[in-house]
């Protein structure tokens, strides 16, 4: 992040903020930030294996085969995480930006949850947050994404587009099926009213699921 930059310094002072005081597996560890001339620096716990994106989508440089049951493990993390946050961390946080590469992998390809740059408190007694509108479009829920109208199952909306692209090995946002669907979300829904939903699942798992 560049300290020249007005958003850079928000999303900086953010996610010391909100990071520094959590504490749970299935979310990146901060371990110290600096400040030198315009650049700001975040020091995470080393992830060896990238993200989850990484692993995913990128065959040429990533040697990982996520497995069936890795896959799975994955998507019980990253749930883990959100419910930490959402529900039984001492701070009721959401997220906002739930997406394959903001979702790491350590060595034993166990899942956390990064970036806390666009996340948002949310008051104990509110039903709802209006904000301004911050994520990553094909991940953000439509109420979300129209008109700014904030809750915890925001983040539930991004979760699933993520575990969609864990099953199909596939990126919403850049594949582009040969049909009318603009994007693997569309693809599903298609696939789900004809009755063969599990032409999504990832041809490099064989029958293994």
């Amino acid at each position: 992040l560049s300290s020249k930059s007005r958003q850079g310094n928000r999303e900086f002072v953010t996610e010391i903020g909100m990071i520094s005081g959590l504490r749970h597996p299935n979310l990146v560890k901060l371990y110290g930030c600096c400040v030198e001339g315009n650049q700001l620096l975040l020091v995470y716990e080393y992830m060896e294996n990238n993200s989850l994106a990484h692993a995913l989508f990128d065959s040429e440089t990533s040697s990982l085969m996520l497995d069936w049951a890795t896959r799975q493990k994955i998507c019980v993390g990253i749930a883990r995480g959100l419910a930490f946050l959402h529900e039984e961390s001492p701070l009721r946080i959401i997220h906002r930006d739930i997406k394959a590469t903001n979702v790491l992998l350590d060595r034993d390809l166990n899942a956390k949850i990064s970036d806390f740059g666009l996340a948002k408190l949310f008051e104990e007694d509110n039903t709802h947050v209006s904000t301004r509108i911050a994520g990553t479009i094909g991940y953000m829920a439509p109420e979300y994404a129209l008109w700014g109208y904030l809750t915890e199952k925001a983040d539930v909306y991004s979760f699933g587009v993520v575990a969609l692209e864990i099953v199909s090995g596939r990126c919403n946002t850049s594949y582009r099926p040969k049909n009318d669907a603009v994007c693997l979300l569309d693809w599903a829904f298609i696939l789900h009213q004809r009755g063969n939903l599990m032409e999504i699942v990832d041809p490099r798992l064989g029958f293994e699921f």
